[in-house]
């Protein structure tokens, strides 16, 4: 979801701007000719737009590839019998997978299963076209699963305000839960708190001869939420807690994530493309860096939030 709280609303705020009548030029006209939904045209800020310029697709290390946009992420995990695609990008982002897919290689029709890191709209608003288009089985967490049936709508935080197309999934996961295709087995360890369900992946890789530990990291930011006294998610502060008891825990060799920013992706792509020799993705410390800094995070708004109620 968006990081700061002051890009989202600078993002609601354009979208607003965007959907008002004083602002019917030729440019929106042109530009709502292109959005499928009006209902979506919330995701079509200045930073969504940004985070969904196309990116050429890369192998990311042994069956791993990067089909998503500059900062919505999707990974497609390639099997013989199929393949698995984690997360979908906003709506808009599908054509872009698409079209990544048949790049490397690949049929879009050939992923027979689709799994979520977290019902946002960056992250799944396109899992109902892609379900449609690839005939695919939906797996997420049983926590998140309301969300992505209501398309986003009645979030703790955002209400109705991102909303994208419902999907439903057909099977609901839980902790330690797995996800096999093709001799691919992929972990889910639900890490809540960015959302009631939000879900890290792990799975394991050979590279070289070694066998590697993967961790697609849910989220762990804190996008101006409420930790101590949240009405409507009671217990988000000790779920915060449990979830970087989790990813403290995980073994990690590759780190990757829903936004290609959490893991450096731009500045390990850039290695590749001069042909670096070691796997620039190959990060450990890295994830123990962005686990540090979350972690930080939340610890540093819990005390701010318990000084401003008088606390210690």
């Amino acid at each position: 979801m968006i990081r700061d709280n002051r890009n989202l609303l600078c993002a609601a705020s354009a979208s607003l701007r965007l959907c008002g009548l004083y602002t019917f030029s030729k440019r929106l006209l042109a530009l709502l000719l292109l959005i499928p939904a009006l209902a979506f045209a919330q995701s079509d800020s200045a930073t969504s737009r940004a985070w969904n310029q196309p990116v050429k697709p890369y192998r990311v290390i042994g069956n791993i590839y990067y089909v998503g946009a500059t900062e919505v992420s999707s990974f497609l995990i390639t099997t013989p019998q199929g393949h698995i695609l984690l997360d979908s990008g906003f709506e808009e982002t599908v054509p872009l997978i698409r079209d990544n897919i048949n790049k490397l290689g690949f049929k879009l029709e050939d992923i027979k299963v689709l799994i979520n890191s977290h019902a946002h709209y960056d992250h799944c608003g396109g899992l109902a076209d892609l379900k449609e288009l690839t005939g695919a089985k939906l797996a997420a967490s049983e926590a998140d699963a309301a969300l992505l049936a209501n398309g986003g709508k009645g979030d703790f935080q955002w209400g109705d305000t991102f909303a994208y197309k419902p999907v439903t999934v057909d099977r609901k996961l839980r902790d330690r839960d797995t996800v096999e295709l093709g001799g691919v087995v992929m972990t889910a360890r639900l890490t809540p708190g960015h959302t009631k369900g939000c879900t890290t992946w792990t799975m394991k890789v050979e590279e070289g001869g070694r066998q590697l530990d993967v961790v697609f990291v849910g989220s762990a930011s804190i996008p101006g939420y409420k930790l101590l006294g949240n009405a409507k998610y009671t217990n988000i502060s000790e779920d915060y807690a449990h979830t970087f008891e989790v990813l403290k825990g995980l073994k990690c060799d590759v780190f990757l994530g829903p936004h290609g920013s959490f893991f450096s992706m731009k500045e390990k792509m850039a290695r590749l493309e001069k042909g670096e020799k070691k796997n620039p993705f190959i990060d450990p410390q890295g994830y123990r860096d962005y686990v540090e800094r979350a972690e930080k995070n939340y610890r540093d708004q819990l005390q701010k939030e318990s000084r401003a109620k008088g606390g210690k």
